[in-house]
């Protein structure tokens, strides 16, 4: 697929608080870092968003003829899984093995391609070691005498520039529990840990050599020298959920260039996932395991429910969100089999973005916006089945090639193997739906004749028996469309 010089991409960058164009550092070439699990325990739905919402970005750029390098990280050393392994009694290395393989089969299940590189903070201990002492050499680390090692916010005077705040308003810079576990030998309490030295209470496992004596890398150190091991000093995005943007992301920011390195171009952050108002969290007892929504609904409908809300959207969870996001598959579903059986189905539905219709590729090119995208494939829809009404089996197949396409883009396209092998979708439900599709999309032909011929009582009557059976119909100026009217 050729890559165009020009992308007219914009992206909401956090840095800047403003939408800013995806300039390629290297023409044809995109480099992306996303913060990926800390496998102390199973996903639930908050973990996934920002795998799926960066899923949607990697095929949109894929789409535009860009090579992406895509770097998502697997942090399997932390004071959490250290916590957990204790208190399950199983060694910590076995329990970040487990929940990694589970986090693995989610992103599988919903569809996520897998990244370039998925690199273990265990298996860089070297690369970080390597990083920390850079920042010794060049004044921005100190060691205490207990063999920790600290970054000195006060030694990088644009610390706090990502989010927008000056280190007086900074209470500190890592959570109440770190701060009480390592804050003896600090200079400053809102100074970082970049090594962690090892406690007598630890697993002997837990530990690596280094020139402060054995121990173990801080959390922030990890991604910084994973970012730099496989995207070099600068490059494009760096990306994660936006609950990360403090302290993580400035850290990560404040010692890679406190190292001489540039990072990130932009920073692209996904809003967390919300059940009652309130973020996801184990802490507050209401997260969403995968596997109890997989026996709720077909890991297809969970993926179209995550990747139906803008990535800069709260995503707010209620007992609705899966039987809407059921209801809009069915119908795409319904759609691409009821014209493949008509007019069969395309060989590949990869569509390059110069080839997709020009309202979806505005949509996309504007932050992402699926919201708009999706009212782009529900338009096609209805012109591929006038189509179809018609005769026209031409229009009618290349309107089936531009949904799939644009489906495709969105990581929902019913036709493809993903999911005609995931067992989901249920053939009957499925041509259930595309004979109700066809019985209203007969009664809209009848009502637009009526309209035509300025039937107008005619017309109305039609509608209203539609909305007492429980459809509503919206009129539009690429036609009428119709939807269940109690789910609105």
């Amino acid at each position: 697929m050729k890559y165009h010089d020009v992308m007219d991409l914009k992206l909401f960058d956090t840095k800047t608080a403003a939408l800013q164009p995806l300039e390629p550092i290297t023409p044809g070439e995109v480099g992306i870092y996303l913060c990926g699990p800390t496998v102390q325990g199973s996903p639930h739905i908050g973990h996934l968003r920002a795998a799926t919402s960066f899923d949607v970005l990697i095929r949109w750029l894929e789409r535009n003829g860009v090579d992406v390098t895509y770097v998502r990280n697997v942090t399997d050393i932390d004071d959490k899984i250290l916590a957990k392994a204790e208190e399950s009694g199983e060694e910590w290395w076995a329990l970040a093995q487990r929940y990694e393989r589970e986090f693995q089969e989610a992103y599988r299940k919903l569809g996520v391609k897998e990244p370039t590189i998925e690199p273990r903070a265990t298996a860089h201990i070297t690369n970080q070691i390597e990083f920390i002492s850079r920042l010794i050499d060049r004044g921005h680390a100190y060691a205490d005498e207990e063999g920790n090692v600290y970054f000195d916010v006060h030694s990088q005077p644009t610390y706090g520039s990502l989010t927008n705040q000056s280190l007086d308003q900074m209470r500190m810079t890592e959570g109440e529990a770190e701060v009480d576990a390592i804050a003896a030998g600090k200079r400053d309490k809102r100074d970082f840990a970049l090594w962690k030295a090892a406690k007598d209470d630890e697993p002997e496992t837990a530990s690596w050599p280094s020139p402060w004596g054995r121990g173990r890398p801080g959390w922030h150190i990890e991604c910084s020298a994973m970012a730099h091991r496989y995207l070099g000093e600068r490059f494009d995005i760096h990306g994660g959920g936006i609950d990360l943007r403090f302290p993580h992301h400035e850290n990560e920011m404040a010692q890679s260039n406190a190292a001489g390195y540039d990072f990130a171009d932009l920073w692209v952050h996904n809003a967390w996932v919300t059940v009652a108002g309130e973020k996801m969290a184990k802490s507050v007892g209401n997260t969403l395991a995968l596997d109890a929504l997989l026996e709720q609904a077909p890991p297809e409908v969970i993926r179209f429910a995550l990747s139906s809300v803008h990535h800069r959207s709260m995503m707010e969870w209620s007992d609705e969100t899966l039987e809407i996001a059921g209801q809009a598959w069915d119908r795409f579903a319904a759609f691409v089999r009821e014209l493949g059986e008509a007019v069969g189905q395309p060989e590949s539905v990869a569509l390059p973005a110069s080839q997709l219709p020009e309202n979806f590729v505005a949509a996309m090119n504007d932050d992402l916006n699926v919201s708009a995208a999706l009212a782009v494939i529900y338009e096609r829809m209805n012109l591929g089945r006038k189509a179809l009404r018609n005769g026209d089996e031409d229009a009618a197949a290349n309107e089936l090639l531009l949904v799939r396409s644009m489906l495709d883009v969105l990581g929902v396209d019913p036709g493809s193997s993903t999911w005609q092998s995931s067992g989901g979708g249920g053939d009957k439900e499925l041509a259930l739906e595309a004979v109700v599709d066809s019985l209203v999309g007969g009664l809209l032909a009848q009502r637009q004749e009526a309209r035509e011929a300025k039937e107008y009582a005619r017309a109305d009557k039609i509608r209203d028996e539609l909305l007492s059976l429980g459809v509503a119909v919206k009129d539009g100026p690429e036609g009428s469309t119709w939807y269940l009217a109690s789910h609105t």
